[in-house]
């Protein structure tokens, strides 16, 4: 392969109506939360606001919120969506910090605002925002379908005009470092739904600018629980504004198979218009994060060795019950019940793209293994990583993942341009390093496809992750253009994989890994699998060297298993050789072994594109 030309492509800014597609490789950040968000405020950040979210991004050194280091990220974003949760949005920091307004209040209720103020800054100031944050979760007991249907109310004096006023200063400060071209803000927010633990939490975000977003207040689990009335709202606010919108569900793994369901929360099964209405707003998934990966799991993927990633088994909820993976909890399983349901009804409610993020409530969006600063600022440095983040049983420090990014392939760095890509879903996801990948599905690719411009190919030959191939020609089986780059900075890769999943004619699902290119002189099994790649990572001092992989893997490759008349989907999951997971290296400097804290001490990152669907008609 031409490496020449694939830096090129990477690089090169599109030219509009050349007929190439989309040239720019971006990459960002689509789920921070900053000390306007309630909980990220109760666990002790309580000064990286948005404007220090944007710095640190676009690469300024700033002060961390929990251990006041001056920190700064390895290489700068080219987007980022500050995405605060729209349950008291801003109104925890607005009481502590500048006091509940009492001007238009009678006597009754100004001494309730007094009360509620002085409450909650005894909780900042003394630090019992854990347990306070503990108090407002969910409780044992009731099933998702209870607790959405009569909700829990949270009362919190004047949090309307608060809530208003934060919103309104977060828009402007996101317009204030909106630069076209170099660095894009995208205006956001986190809908927070979890009924009885079951998480269905959304980052929405728009292309909107802030005159725009001042027009509404972020749309809140406070107003209903229900994904469908969301998506109801974001209908009527594009209807009156004009404003864009996309919904990203994240921590599918953690939804107790609600994020994926075969019927609504409501009981509701899907019609043809529900799965429409779904596919319009959420054409895309945040597949890996700090609170775990959302590809599959070992349980529902028994015969793919490498499921076992960064497995997450925490409920949000007092008094969880024990982890279960569900089949609408992963994004596998997921894309697989799509295709099922659009054999009954006709549409595929579940023909979503890809993405990684952070989900990091430092303000801080850290993905790297090496400059990973915690979920919370109380998780934030390896002497506190044995704390854990929510009163009785839940996660530490050791368990949280260093994922994700976002990587976009756009026409150029705005935020029509970004959310454009979003909703054609020619995304991907990786878990930390930068990888850059193509892939693009068609009936006639060859070898010598991937020399000189296999971009070009692509786009005039096929389509690109997150397209869709229909009827294929007499004796043809679909062939993928699959080209995959290393980091610059980081390890060599192991392999690239096709995951393909399929209806039969019973309506049944399947799934199958395929390896299509592996790095070094490997030999393959008698399945058809290459053999394990190595590991040069120093139990000792943390170091791996890149003696093993390939600093670049190519495939043109075919379905060896195709049925032309079976509806199927395939995406591309490319390995990294194994390297020093952030625990390793917190358990090597603590002086403690490495075997006795939470997490493997290796792991092999990755990236997961969007998949390329295939229909027979």
């Amino acid at each position: 392969m031409n490496r020449i030309a694939l830096l090129l492509g990477i690089l090169l800014v599109s030219i509009p109506g050349d007929g190439r597609g989309a040239d720019q490789l971006l990459w960002g950040d689509t789920h921070l939360h900053t000390s306007n968000s309630f909980d990220a405020f109760l666990n002790q950040n309580k000064s990286a606001d948005p404007n220090t979210a944007y710095l640190y991004a676009k690469g300024a050194p700033v002060i961390h919120p929990g251990n006041r280091a001056r920190v700064r990220i390895g290489t700068p974003l080219d987007f980022l969506v500050v995405a605060d949760h729209a349950e008291f949005y801003g109104a925890m920091r607005h009481s502590v910090q500048r006091g509940i307004p009492t001007d238009d209040l009678d006597a009754w209720d100004a001494l309730m605002a007094s009360l509620s103020e002085r409450a909650l800054r005894f909780v900042s100031e003394w630090d019992y925002g854990r347990e306070f944050f503990a108090a407002l979760l969910p409780k044992p007991g009731l099933t998702p379908e209870e607790v959405a249907a009569n909700p829990p109310s949270y009362p919190m004096p004047v949090a309307d005009g608060m809530v208003r006023t934060m919103w309104e200063e977060a828009t402007r400060i996101a317009d204030e470092h909106d630069d076209p071209g170099t660095f894009t803000t995208l205006i956001g927010w986190e809908w927070s739904s979890i009924p009885a633990g079951a998480n269905l939490h959304r980052v929405i975000f728009t292309s909107a600018n802030a005159d725009t977003a001042s027009q509404w207040v972020p749309y809140s689990s406070i107003d209903s629980m229900y994904p469908e009335d969301l998506w109801a709202w974001l209908e009527e606010t594009t209807e009156r504004t004009g404003a864009q919108f996309v919904s990203i569900p994240h921590n599918s793994n953690i939804s107790k198979g609600r994020m994926f369901p075969e019927k609504s929360l409501r009981g509701e099964p899907f019609t043809e218009e529900a799965a429409r209405t779904r596919m319009k707003w959420e054409t895309v998934v945040e597949a890996t994060q700090f609170k775990g990966d959302s590809e599959t799991h070992p349980d529902l993927s028994p015969n793919d060795e490498f499921a076992d990633f960064e497995l997450y088994p925490y409920y949000i909820q007092n008094d969880p019950p024990p982890y279960e993976a569900k089949r609408g909890d992963y994004v596998r399983t997921a894309l697989m019940r799509g295709l099922a349901i659009e054999e009954k009804i006709g549409f595929n409610p579940y023909q979503f793209g890809l993405i990684g993020s952070t989900d990091s409530h430092t303000g801080i969006a850290s993905a790297e293994e090496d400059n990973f600063w915690g979920k919370f600022p109380r998780d934030s440095t390896p002497e506190t990583k044995d704390r854990v983040l929510r009163a009785g049983r839940g996660p530490s420090g050791w368990s949280m993942s260093a994922s994700g990014l976002a990587a976009v392939w756009a026409d150029a760095n705005t935020r029509d341009d970004i959310l454009e890509a979003f909703r054609r879903r020619e995304v991907y996801a990786t878990t930390g390093p930068r990888l850059a990948i193509r892939v693009f599905g068609g009936w006639d690719f060859d070898a010598d496809d991937l020399v000189g411009d296999p971009a070009a190919a692509g786009y005039a030959r096929g389509v690109p992750m997150g397209g869709e191939l229909s009827r294929a020609p007499s004796g043809r089986a679909p062939r993928f253009l699959v080209q995959a780059l290393k980091d610059a900075r980081g390890a060599h890769l192991d392999r690239i994989q096709i995951v393909k999943g399929w209806v039969d004619e019973r309506g049944d699902t399947h799934e199958h890994v395929y390896d299509v290119a592996g790095g070094g002189a490997r030999s393959r099994r008698p399945d058809g699998t290459l053999s394990p790649v190595g590991n040069t990572v120093d139990l000792v001092t943390a170091r791996y060297t890149n003696d093993i992989g390939a600093a670049e893997l190519s495939a043109v490759w075919e379905d060896p298993d195709f049925d032309p008349e079976r509806k199927a989907f395939y995406y591309v999951r490319v390995l990294e050789i194994p390297t020093p997971r952030h625990s390793l290296m917190d358990a090597i400097a603590l002086g403690r072994d490495p075997n006795d804290v939470e997490g493997p001490p290796t792991l092999q990152e990755r990236a997961y594109t969007s998949p390329i669907w295939y229909r027979p008609s």
